[in-house]
């Protein structure tokens, strides 16, 4: 049996770029990915700058388009615009995006076990023993980096009962080459275009990437919400689409990230940002922190479990929590929002493109500053 000192399950942005902090350091890695690479991974392909700010590598070559300038909408009155010198989103399809990372990640000495679904795992000792419907491996860490669904935390002894997934829906979308060109160079977020929640036309090179998504935790008709949203962008025909639904973790796990060898990242975690639900940025971050905790700890199971939960109550945890709150007012408090947007609107959204570059975080006293600013319009 073969062992490596990580086993890193998914080879999405998170943890094949986890995988690559580890090899430049010489700790013997493994990716264990489920399919054969490169393969479609549903997503809206979205990637903020402060993410890309976060991989080691040079990305342009998946690189679908760049964007400088973000549009938010609320309904026809409300519209407000940032610019940044450097690209806010960045569009990728992620069979190419997650491809080239893991391909860099092997570069550096990981191994890849392609076609290899994790079935089992067992603890001896101090090591981990996995098992996939092709072989049998030990390490003595596992990275859960498998997304939200998450096979590894499952049969870890994860609680799915704790967590709060929310629903989206996503196509990608063929148009006529007149409407392609009109909506080519925008990429806009409409608040409030389904209830408690947004849409989003992210353009690629060839194509749109249509979605919708909820806050709310409830049975919601999304496709209905979809077609409404198409014709708000002026989209009456289409060539061609594939619908793709999915689940988003808008709230981390609340019983823990460590259980035995095993570390949860990303949207394994539950660290998708709650007022955007993007992932990918804190998804690829939470592996840095893993990866300099098990550096850090030389291999010691014990100190790495304790150095991440405290880089994570350092940094991540809080701002995700103060994220929550926000999202909650933002999505059900639509009158005083509407009426805080129209005089602070443009505030908003350059703030909102400061902490997609990584520039600042939600504020942790937003509470207080959100009661204070109501007060100044209520006497």
């Amino acid at each position: 049996m073969k062992h490596f000192d990580v086993a890193v399950i998914g080879s999405g942005p998170s943890g094949a770029s986890t995988a690559l902090h580890l090899a430049k350091q010489g700790i013997s890695t493994v990716i264990i990915e489920k399919e054969q690479l490169p393969r479609y991974k549903t997503c809206g392909g979205g990637f903020v700058f402060r993410g890309r700010k976060s991989l080691p590598l040079d990305i342009s070559s998946v690189i679908e388009r760049e964007f400088h300038t973000v549009d938010i909408f609320l309904g026809e009155k409300l519209h407000f615009q940032t610019t940044r010198e450097e690209p806010t989103i960045t569009m990728i399809m992620r069979d190419s995006f997650d491809h080239l990372i893991t391909k860099e990640a092997h570069k550096y000495g990981v191994t890849l076990l392609e076609e290899n679904k994790l079935v089992h795992i067992e603890f001896e000792g101090d090591k981990a023993i996995l098992t996939t419907n092709k072989t049998k491996i030990s390490s003595r860490f596992v990275i859960a980096a498998d997304g939200v669904l998450s096979p590894t935390a499952k049969m870890a002894g994860w609680n799915e009962e704790t967590r709060n997934l929310i629903p989206a829906l996503e196509y990608e979308v063929e148009v006529t080459e007149e409407d392609f060109n009109r909506l080519k160079d925008q990429v806009r977020f409409d608040i409030d275009a389904i209830p408690y929640g947004y849409a989003w036309n992210f353009p690629k090179k060839n194509h749109l990437s249509i979605g919708v998504a909820t806050t709310k935790k409830r049975k919601i008709n999304l496709k209905k919400y979809y077609q409404d949203y198409l014709k708000t962008i002026g989209i009456t025909t289409i060539l061609s689409e594939s619908q793709h639904g999915f689940q988003i973790p808008t709230a981390p796990r609340t019983d823990g990230f460590v259980k035995n060898n095993v570390f949860l990242i990303g949207d394994a975690a539950g660290f998708a940002d709650p007022i955007t639900a993007e992932g990918i940025s804190n998804a690829i971050y939470s592996g840095i922190l893993v990866a300099e905790s098990i550096i850090e700890s030389n291999l010691n199971i014990t100190e790495a479990q304790n150095l991440y939960t405290k880089k994570l109550n350092e940094s991540l945890l809080p701002e995700l929590k103060t994220g929550i709150w926000l999202a909650k007012w933002f999505y059900e408090q639509k009158t005083i929002r509407n009426i805080m947007l129209k005089k602070y609107g443009q505030r908003f959204s350059d703030a909102m493109a400061d902490i997609f570059h990584g520039d600042r975080s939600y504020p942790k006293d937003i509470k207080q500053a959100i009661a204070k600013k109501i007060k100044e319009f209520v006497f």
